[in-house]
C-alpha cells in the first residue's frame, strides 16, 4: 500500500484511512460533514500528493501536447493552466487532468492516481516522435488549501502577494508551484514542492487550527461542484460529450490534429448521451448504479451523495439526451421523483439551482 509523505501527520490528527486505487489515505479526521462545511465557509487544507506528476521539456513540447490532448494548449499564455481530457483512438476518455504552461518549450500536467500506469504508457507511446522528454516528479507532493479564504490566509502565512494569480494560472516562488486551481467549486489554491516545504506548510496550517480535509468531503464537495471523477463519472468506454466534457475538445484549429479527432468530430454529431446533476425530491439518498427511468428510457446514477451544504440529495447522472425536467429514479426498487438539472449545483457558496 502506497502511502503519501504526511501519513504521520494524518494518523496524529485521529484520521481514517481508506485504501483509494493503491494509496492508505484520510477519508476523515473525525467529521465529514463539519470537514465539508470549513471549506465552503472558510478554509480547509488537503493532502493530494497521490496524484501524479509529470513535466514536459524540449523543443516540441507544445506540439506533443497539443497532439494527445483534446484541448489545445496553444491557446494559453504562459503562467497558465489548461483543463482537459485524454482519450484512445476510439474517443474513451483515459484521463482527465490539468496542463500548466511555463513556456512553449515547459509543461506540467497534473493527473489522477488510479490512472497512473495508463497515462504514463499513453504519454511514452506517443512521445517518441517529438523531440521532447518526459519526466514523472515522484519526489514532489501536492497541497490543497480551499476555501473563500484561501488567498488571505496563504498570503499571510507564506508573505505572498497572489493577488496576481488569477484562476486557472500560476507562480512560482522560490521552490514552491502554486496554481489557483482546485477540485471542490471554492476558490483555492494548489502548491507542488518538496517534501520537507510541504511539511512545513501542512504543519504551520494545522497550528493555526486550518481544518486538515479528508477524501470523503473531497467527494461530496466535487459532486456539489459537479465535477467529474474518473471511474465513476467517466471511463474509457464514455467519450467526452457524454460526460459534459464535450467543451475541452478544441476543434477551433481546422490545422490542429490530435488524438481521435475524427473520431471524436463523430461522435459530437451522433452523441446520444449527457451528463446531468439530479436533485431528489423525495427522502432518501442517491447513490452511483441507481437507475434513472423516464418511460422506456434508462439512464443511470454515476454519483450520489447528501449534500450537506443544499442539506438534500443529489448526483450526476448519464442519461439519454432527450431527458430533461424530471424522471424517476429507482432505490430498492421503488420509483422516486428527481428533478433533471445543468450543472454545477454549487459554485463559490452560492446554490446554483
Amino acid at each position: 500500500m502506497n502511502r503519501t509523505f504526511l501519513y504521520g501527520s494524518h494518523k496524529i490528527l485521529g484520521a481514517k484511512f481508506v485504501n483509494f486505487s493503491g494509496w492508505e489515505m484520510p477519508i476523515h479526521y473525525g467529521s465529514q460533514i463539519n470537514e465539508h462545511n470549513c471549506v465552503r465557509n472558510d478554509l480547509g487544507i488537503f493532502d493530494v500528493s497521490h496524484m501524479n506528476i509529470f513535466d514536459f521539456e524540449g523543443t516540441e513540447a507544445q506540439k506533443f501536447l497539443r497532439y494527445v490532448l483534446t484541448n489545445d494548449v496553444g491557446k494559453v499564455e504562459n503562467s497558465c493552466a489548461l483543463y482537459s481530457v485524454i482519450t484512445n483512438e476510439k474517443g474513451g476518455i483515459i484521463d482527465d487532468l490539468i496542463v500548466y504552461k511555463f513556456n512553449n518549450e515547459n509543461f506540467r500536467v497534473v493527473s489522477n492516481c488510479s490512472t497512473f500506469e495508463n497515462v504514463k504508457a499513453f504519454f511514452e507511446h506517443n512521445i517518441k516522435r517529438f523531440d521532447c522528454e518526459l519526466i514523472h516528479q515522484s519526489n514532489l507532493g501536492i497541497l490543497a488549501i480551499q476555501g473563500p479564504k484561501s488567498e488571505t490566509s496563504i498570503e499571510s502565512m507564506l508573505g505572498l502577494d497572489l493577488s496576481g494569480c488569477k484562476g486557472f494560472s500560476f507562480i512560482v516562488k522560490n521552490s514552491l508551484f502554486i496554481s489557483r486551481t482546485g477540485y471542490t467549486g471554492e476558490d483555492g489554491f494548489e502548491i507542488i514542492g518538496e517534501f520537507e516545504e510541504l511539511k512545513k506548510i501542512w504543519d504551520l496550517c494545522i497550528s493555526k487550527n486550518i481544518s486538515p480535509i479528508g477524501l470523503g468531503a473531497r467527494d461530496t464537495l466535487r459532486v456539489e461542484a459537479g465535477m467529474n471523477l474518473n471511474g465513476t463519472d467517466m471511463t474509457i468506454e464514455n467519450n467526452p460529450f457524454e460526460s459534459n466534457l464535450g467543451w475541452v475538445v478544441d476543434f477551433n484549429d481546422i490545422e490542429r490534429d490530435f488524438i481521435a479527432k475524427k473520431r471524436l468530430t463523430e461522435i459530437k454529431k451522433t452523441n446520444q448521451f449527457k451528463l446531468v446533476g439530479v436533485l431528489l425530491k423525495e427522502k432518501g439518498i442517491l447513490r452511483g448504479g441507481q437507475k434513472i427511468i423516464k418511460g422506456n428510457i434508462e439512464g443511470e446514477i454515476t454519483s450520489g451523495t447528501f449534500s450537506p451544504f443544499m442539506k438534500k440529495s443529489i448526483g450526476l447522472a448519464r442519461v439519454p439526451i432527450d431527458v430533461d425536467d424530471s424522471a424517476d429514479v429507482l432505490i430498492r426498487n421503488k420509483p422516486l421523483n428527481v428533478k433533471i438539472l445543468s450543472l454545477p449545483f454549487v459554485r463559490k457558496g452560492k446554490i446554483m439551482i
